[in-house]
């Protein structure tokens, strides 16, 4: 019998914190071996940039002086903004985002992206935003890569702040998205995609409660139902139907928050 323990016929449980510690060498190893086993989908050929009429007509690589000026839609970010996993660029999140946005508020509008795979939100910070120089709404999606470069919370909430206010001072609107759902990966093995699952709620808690304070919408696309075939070849990045899925999120809160 166990002095200590009052009731010995009691199950005995590991405690979570054991768990959680003894997954971490297991989930690294993973973490490495998918460094060499996952090929990634490369970004996508075609303009990076373009305009889209209300009516749906577009045109990649436009350029914005027309009669009327157009909405201006900048978005920054890592291979999500830049369209991993589709074949074009005009199938990728931006794009889709800037028609539903066209057509919801029945203006034109002139999309670009500043994004790179495997960018963090430091490379957001120090590379993606200084090439903004206006715009009307700005788009900040960043994050994945912060949960598998295994950066600090401190770290991400440092630059996620500090994204926010430089976005903040090119553009009178800014919208964010959270990370994507590593933890349901396909292309990644079981301990890694429980451990990314924790790292992402944290995550995206720290990152709802600064865009809260910043006045910033928030979507989180790491917690919804996903689409049947969201996954894109590679396992790893959205298909041209998970991007659809996720566009249909993000231009709603970019219309609505243009009308506030």
């Amino acid at each position: 019998m166990n002095p200590i323990d009052p009731d010995p016929s009691r199950p005995r449980t590991v405690p979570v914190s054991l768990l959680r510690a003894a997954r971490r060498p297991i989930a690294a190893a993973e973490a490495a071996l998918a460094q060499h086993t996952v090929h990634l989908a490369p970004e996508p050929p075609g303009e990076r940039f373009g305009l889209v009429t209300p009516g749906g007509d577009a045109t990649p690589g436009a350029d914005s002086q027309m009669k009327s000026i157009p909405l201006r839609f900048e978005a920054i970010g890592d291979s999500l903004v830049a369209g991993s996993g589709v074949d074009d660029q005009s199938e990728a999140l931006v794009p889709r985002i800037a028609r539903q946005v066209a057509a919801g508020t029945g203006r034109d509008v002139h999309w670009s992206t500043h994004a790179r795979l495997g960018a963090t939100m430091r490379r957001v910070r120090y590379r993606f935003l200084p090439e903004l120089d206006g715009a009307d709404v700005v788009f900040v999606c960043a994050g994945s890569n912060d949960l598998m470069a295994r950066r600090t919370l401190t770290e991400w909430e440092e630059d996620l702040n500090a994204v926010l206010d430089g976005a903040a001072a090119v553009a009178p609107h800014v919208v964010a998205c959270s990370a994507g759902q590593l933890y349901k990966s396909p292309a990644l093995r079981p301990t890694l995609r429980a451990v990314l699952r924790e790292w992402t709620d944290v995550q995206t808690d720290a990152s709802a409660a600064i865009c809260e304070a910043h006045g910033v919408p928030y979507v989180d696309v790491a917690h919804c139902e996903l689409v049947d075939d969201f996954w894109a070849a590679d396992g790893f990045h959205p298909s041209a139907a998970g991007y659809a899925m996720a566009a249909d999120m993000i231009a709603e809160a970019v219309i609505t928050e243009l009308a506030a």
